[in-house]
């Protein structure tokens, strides 16, 4: 039985062999370059096997050949070993990197490793031919380097993972309340001031408490480059995310001017909703634009994120040119206030031939035309805008927030959220069940989210994305099949070996190791229902 996560969509045992040995070579058409170049990289780091590529016109002799077919859907591949070779097909080079994972897994999970642990002649790989394409087009992850910092280096190895399990969209949270981490050239003071916080909250609800130890870093427009490069060189798009209205006193502290308070502040130390908002001026909305062209330069995915969630009203409310500009503009709630603000900002983005994607408080006040939105609350959001025309990517907190606990055990590190287990994860649908068919060609698929309020650490970023990533990566790939359901612990069970070859510190089904545990630090955490009835509250706006 072949152990393959995710499980690809057929798979049909041969018998026998392919002998993989340092003498082969390569052929593969242009379009798929790229993934015969990640495949060469693997095969020489893990097993010291250094696999020419042959500029010959035809696969003739070719120990593994990349053909490239149209007529193949997006992403999608086929996969054939038998005595004779190994032959690759696959629409576009997005397909022919999903090839190459799955060809990994055929080999010794030591395929995995930086470098080679012992003298390999060749290695047998076994004989097989695989039909695959994924479920959804949009299988991701946010990781939030705002609250907590990731050096760059940290984040090329989360693209790593990310490919290493065909996810193919890495949403990077890049500003918040606590920190700014892009270099936007014509506003310095972003990073220069809103870089850095002088504390940071440790812990969450009472008994928190400040750690007192400076934190920033942020990325170079360079650094930026390079993650984009890396990522797509890997067949992954990365989504970057400038957070507005709300979530801005990073942005504050710089740039006082975008704010309504008076007293200067620094960034955020602590955690949950802060009460700061942006301004609605003119010059504020001008300010972002100037932001977002600096971003759309950098990142060429087709969506620019924004942002939009949990902007707290209560200074506009409060605040008498904020009242006035309201009335100017016809407005006659905050609710509106900030949909004029994100279509402000949307017109803009469009204007540089890119659209939005948003939180589902986008939706509040009126949607946003031609903006995608993660629903997050629950799946109210995502219905409301599918019937309005409007794609979804779903990242429901109850499933797939990547940063709440995995067990109920007082032992897990600062215990926050609901109890989100592997099972939890696998058994995401990204298709909301009040959704009409009709409807269903909106979901672009989902994501999970990594907030990073109590990550700090590329080991700790481990222990709370692993082994669940597998189960979200299966379920964005492979959907909701019984049998792939049914013999996914099996699978995963298996496929810690590679987990374990790529130096990836999971979290033991058994519980965290003592060295994953952060005794004394207190966290914040809710059961389903309490969350549910929270969550209906929320979302009772956008009907």
């Amino acid at each position: 039985m072949l152990n393959l996560l995710p499980q690809p969509s057929r798979v049909e045992a041969g018998s026998g062999a392919f002998r993989l040995s340092a003498a082969a070579r390569i052929r593969v058409a242009e379009p798929l370059r790229a993934a015969a170049e990640r495949l060469q990289e693997a095969l020489r780091a893990g097993l010291g096997l250094s696999l020419a590529q042959d500029a010959s016109a035809d696969d003739e002799g070719a120990a593994i050949a990349f053909a490239a077919d149209p007529l193949l859907a997006e992403e999608a591949y086929t996969l054939a070993v038998d005595e004779g070779g190994i032959r690759i097909t696959a629409a576009d080079v997005r397909g022919a990197h999903s090839a190459v994972q799955t060809l990994l897994q055929l080999l010794p999970p030591r395929a995995y490793r930086r470098a080679p642990i012992a003298p390999e002649a060749a290695v047998n790989v076994p004989a097989v031919r695989i039909e695959d394409a994924p479920r959804y087009r949009w299988r991701g992850l946010m990781l939030d380097v705002a609250r907590h910092f990731a050096p760059t280096a940290e984040v090329l190895r989360v693209i790593d993972q990310l490919a290493m399990h065909r996810l193919n969209v890495l949403h990077l949270h890049l500003t918040d309340d606590q920190g700014w981490r892009a270099q936007i050239r014509k506003y310095p003071l972003l990073t220069e001031v809103g870089g850095w916080r002088p504390s940071s909250q440790r812990g969450s609800g009472p008994g928190s408490a400040q750690d007192g130890r400076p934190h920033g870093g942020f990325y170079a427009q360079d650094d930026l480059r390079e993650i984009v490069a890396y990522a797509a060189a890997r067949g992954i798009t990365v989504v970057p995310e400038i957070e507005l209205p709300g979530h801005v006193q990073a942005a504050i502290a710089a740039y006082p001017q975008l704010g309504l308070v008076a007293e200067p502040l620094d960034p955020w130390t602590g955690w949950g909703i802060n009460p700061h908002a942006l301004n609605v001026e003119e010059s504020t909305v001008a300010f972002f634009c100037d932001v977002l062209d600096e971003i759309i330069e950098i990142f060429p995915s087709e969506v620019i994120g924004i942002g939009g969630d949990e902007c707290r009203k209560d200074e506009w409310r409060a605040d008498a040119r904020t009242q006035e500009l309201m009335r100017e503009r016809g407005l006659a709630t905050e609710d509106e206030l900030q949909s004029w603000f994100i279509a402000r900002i949307d017109e803009h983005v469009r204007s540089r031939g890119r659209r939005l994607y948003g939180w589902d408080e986008i939706l509040e006040g009126g949607t946003v035309t031609g903006a995608t939105v993660a629903s997050w609350r629950g799946t109210a959001g995502a219905v409301i805008a599918a019937r309005r025309g409007s794609d979804v990517v779903m990242c429901p907190e109850d499933t797939v927030y990547l940063d709440y606990r995995q067990s109920d055990s007082p032992d897990e590190p600062v215990p926050t959220g609901l109890v989100t287990t592997v099972a939890h994860v696998r058994a995401f649908d990204p298709i909301p069940e009040a959704l009409e068919t009709a409807h269903h060609g909106r979901i672009l698929g989902g994501q999970a989210n990594l907030w990073a309020e109590h990550v700090d650490s590329a080991r700790r970023r481990d222990y709370q994305l692993f082994p669940r990533l597998c189960g979200l990566a299966e379920a964005l790939w492979s959907g909701q099949d019984p049998d792939a359901v049914g013999s996914f612990a099996d699978r995963l069970e298996g496929h810690l070996a590679r987990l374990d070859a790529a130096g990836i510190e999971y979290r033991p089904e058994a519980g965290p190791r003592p060295w994953q545990r952060i005794p004394g630090v207190p966290g914040k955490t809710f059961d389903r229902a309490e969350r549910a009835a929270e969550i209906a509250r929320l979302t009772a706006n956008l009907e």
